[in-house]
């Protein structure tokens, strides 16, 4: 196997965590959409901590993004 495609093989296998970060995102959401139509009153109370969630699953998402770009170009 050459080099080159190894490495774009490699890239492609980093990638698959974004996956992960997507459907961590679909969960999210929609248990917070399930929480907040049965409780409106404390949906606004759960807010901050959605955004938390949502700020550190997409990092991760990025993180891999980073790493399959480093494994190409570096």
């Amino acid at each position: 196997m050459e080099a080159e495609a190894a490495k774009l093989i490699g890239a492609g296998i980093a990638t698959s965590g974004m996956i992960g970060a997507g459907v961590g995102l679909g969960v999210l959401f929609g248990n917070y959409l399930q929480a907040a139509i049965r409780n409106p009153s404390g949906a606004a109370s759960q807010q901050t901590m959605l955004f938390l969630g949502m700020a550190l699953t997409e990092t991760m998402g990025l993180f891999s993004f980073v790493v399959s770009l480093i494994i190409l170009f570096g």
